[in-house]
């Protein structure tokens, strides 16, 4: 389960995140694979020394030769590829994935894999709003925070792999969560930021808004264009905790609305100020 020099890595999804493992790990000197739906994907990620090899037709003798397998995939494909494949992997390969949500689909995984393959679940928290390995650059996991998510079917060494593996990529922080405290953490920053920039962008016709727009809408409204397929699944697979985020955010919106309808300055300032507080810290980990 050693994540070094000579391990031999398998990127099973090749788009934008796929896309960006690989070359993160190719310019690294390591052997990188990839499987994809498309030949174009995999023609795109050879010609520009993404991976080394690739294919669109998953066999035995070619995935039983990787050492490291990355899942870039959307959850329900994730768990039938496993499903399906499985019986391909050479005993010992670590699993490991950049899926978006972890309760429902990490014990899932562990709970259907063959007993001498280990998963260890991972997220880096990177990303950009475009879809497709032509956008995927290695840039993107520069300062970037990265999560592993471990259980108790995890070994230390596997774990150690996984974070050496975020190392790798670039990222700044490496942090250890459960899958619970993972999907109430990205439920709050991720998927209800997600959720209120949408709104924002569909509560008023904004076309003819463009001409006179400032940063501060473009700066809430970046993550608008958003992917609809994946994040549509993201939020129903994070549905309960997703809801509790939403409600708390509302609870807010409103606290602020009844202090601007009562025309009560100082409950503003005092909200004003907590928020520029708490704003601080983020600041402070650029």
């Amino acid at each position: 389960m050693k994540f070094n020099s000579d391990s031999r890595i398998l990127i099973v999804g090749l788009g934008l995140m796929g896309g960006s493992y690989a070359q993160a790990f190719s310019l690294k000197g390591y052997e990188v694979g990839a499987v994809a739906r498309r030949q174009e994907t995999i023609d795109y990620g050879l010609e520009n020394g993404l991976i080394s090899s690739g294919v669109t037709e998953v066999t035995r003798e070619y995935v039983e030769k990787f050492d490291i397998i990355v899942f870039a995939l959307y959850p329900h494909t994730f768990i039938e590829w496993i499903e399906k494949y499985q019986d391909y992997f050479h005993p010992g390969v670590l699993l490991t994935d950049v899926t978006g949500v972890k309760e429902s689909v990490v014990y899932k995984v562990q709970s259907i894999l063959r007993e001498d393959v280990e998963f260890v679940g991972a997220h880096p928290m990177a990303g950009r709003e475009v879809s497709g390995v032509k956008y995927a650059t290695k840039d993107i996991f520069k300062g970037a925070n990265y999560i592993v998510t471990p259980t108790e079917k995890n070994t230390g060494e596997a774990i150690e792999a996984c974070k050496e593996i975020g190392r790798t990529l670039g990222c700044k922080t490496i942090k250890t969560l459960s899958p619970k405290e993972h999907d109430e953490m990205i439920g709050f920053l991720s998927q209800l930021t997600h959720c209120i920039a949408v709104s924002l962008m569909v509560c008023k016709e904004s076309e003819h808004l463009v001409d006179y727009t400032g940063d501060s809408f473009r700066d809430l409204t970046r993550i608008a264009r958003i992917n609809d397929e994946m994040w549509s699944e993201l939020f129903l697979l994070n549905k309960e905790e997703l809801l509790r985020q939403m409600d708390l955010f509302s609870e807010k919106f409103n606290e602020l609305r009844s202090y601007i309808e009562n025309d009560d300055r100082e409950g503003m300032r005092d909200i004003m100020r907590l928020a520029t507080k708490r704003r601080g810290f983020f600041d402070k980990n650029k």
